[in-house]
């Protein structure tokens, strides 16, 4: 079943948020790296602000995500039947707590100079 154009204008803001802030970013961080000003991030994700295919790329970009996700066609969640994910799963709860520290503040790191164009 597709969504009519009224749902993906609820379902586009509210997930280019959830990616925002699962990325980490601040709307001022967000707004500054697309060279816009931060009430125009609030209101895309408001709803009040339509947004053109080239940000709605550009964002999906800098929040490492598709854009076939913001605009609702993908699934919400990720489907725990892949076998990557099952695999990674397994590797990761092989790890000592201490590991799986180091290895979370790597990836963080790893994120950060990707972030910086590093």
């Amino acid at each position: 079943m597709t969504e009519s154009p009224s749902d993906k204008a609820v379902t586009i803001p509210m997930r280019l948020r959830a990616a925002r802030e699962a990325a980490g970013l601040s709307q001022g961080q967000v707004a500054k790296l697309m060279n816009m000003h931060r009430p125009t991030i609030t209101e895309i994700e408001a709803g009040n602000r339509k947004i053109s295919a080239d940000e709605l790329a550009k964002l999906a970009d800098l929040y490492d995500t598709k854009v076939t996700w913001l605009l609702g066609e993908a699934p919400e969640r990720v489907e725990y039947n892949d076998p990557k994910l099952q695999l990674a799963a397994r590797e990761l709860g092989k790890l000592k707590p201490d590991d799986l520290d180091r290895l979370l503040s790597l990836i963080a790191a790893l994120k950060s100079d990707e972030e910086q164009g590093a």
